[in-house]
């Protein structure tokens, strides 16, 4: 049998052994050095006034009274030196920084409680695809003296690296490379259908797919509109954001529909011949939103364009609206307008 212990090397009290008091001592003086274990520093050489029962682990080539220790914990006990040998695993608070230390077989190591963390849950449940889990009412991520980055990296340009943002779990907004290389922005009414609000190519360039822009063009042809009468529009040369061309108006062709309530330019090119005063204008739902006029008698055809703005509701119908004589020419890049909103 073994005269000490495996682990912690205390001696034990043998049935033939005298003064069996001083063997349990020893035994209790380890076990309270290196029970609740804190090390006071690393050092090679032994300290000049060392405290009853303080620890020092014993880095290499150390001297004195400690040469030919290195790696052990010295304990200053009763005016001497014990040595005791740390295993594996073993723990231990390093006075200095009050971090936790593992013994690694080697040395006391700090202890990482994220090194190779594979999930982490913050008063969440963490899962195989959101490994990171944060239930709070706010996340901080600042600097540490200077900038601060967030970066989201992707394996290749097919794949996703965005900002999600959802509502009930679905999600409404998401910003950033979405399968291709161009930065983007797209939004959802129901996570399911998303709609390109805005992208940035390489060069810097902004893109609005969704904004309402539309050229609509006259039916072509020559006409004199009646006095007070509208007239409409029959193809759409340019159309985005939704615009769409919707009943027939009497004056002929068909009105305009606004897509989206907001602020809008309008430029309408005439070519007209008059025959008195006359005016055209744009009209929106009631409101005349650019108007052309002209008072002069008899004249020679010519064409003059005119730039309004206005404020528009979705679905107001966009139609010309025609007083006085004058004869126009109907027809694409004669007769049209051109709308965007702002």
């Amino acid at each position: 049998m073994s005269e000490i212990t495996p682990n912690l090397e205390m001696p034990y009290i043998l049935p033939s052994q005298a003064q069996k008091h001083v063997t349990h001592n020893e035994a209790l003086q380890r076990l309270d050095a290196v029970t609740q274990l804190v090390i006071a520093a690393r050092l090679a050489h032994p300290p000049v006034n060392p405290g009853e029962g303080a620890c020092y682990e014993i880095a290499l080539s150390p001297t004195d009274e400690w040469t030919g220790k290195a790696g052990k914990i010295a304990v200053w006990q009763d005016s001497a030196w014990t040595f005791v040998t740390p295993r594996p695993g073993w723990r231990a608070v390093f006075a200095g920084d009050a971090r936790l230390y593992i013994h690694d077989g080697t040395a006391f190591r700090v202890y990482d409680a994220t090194a190779g963390l594979e999930r982490l849950g913050v008063n969440a449940t963490a899962d195989e695809v959101n490994r990171l889990a944060v239930s709070a009412d706010a996340t901080l991520l600042s600097h540490a003296g200077h900038g601060h980055q967030l970066k989201i990296n992707k394996a290749t340009p097919g794949d996703t690296a965005s900002l999600l943002f959802q509502s009930g779990w679905s999600g409404r907004a998401e910003m950033g490379l979405n399968g291709t290389e161009t930065f983007a922005i797209k939004t959802s009414a129901d996570g399911t259908s998303w709609l390109e609000a805005l992208s940035v190519d390489a060069a810097g360039r902004v893109h609005l797919p969704q904004r309402p822009i539309a050229r609509a063009s006259t039916p072509a042809g020559t006409a004199t509109p009646a006095d007070a009468s509208e007239s409409g529009f029959a193809t759409m040369p340019l159309s985005q954001g939704g615009f769409a061309l919707g009943a027939t108006v009497a004056g002929g062709g068909r009105s305009l529909i606004v897509p989206a309530t907001g602020i809008y330019l309008v430029t309408l090119k005439a070519e007209v011949e008059p025959s008195g005063a006359f005016s055209l204008a744009v009209k929106a739902g009631t409101q005349a939103v650019a108007t052309l006029r002209a008072f002069s008698g008899p004249s020679a055809r010519y064409a003059a364009t005119v730039t309004g703005l206005a404020a528009m509701t979705a679905g107001d119908p966009v139609t010309l609206s025609h007083t006085g004589s004058a004869t126009f020419t109907f027809g694409e890049d004669r007769t049209d307008v051109l709308i965007a909103m702002l």
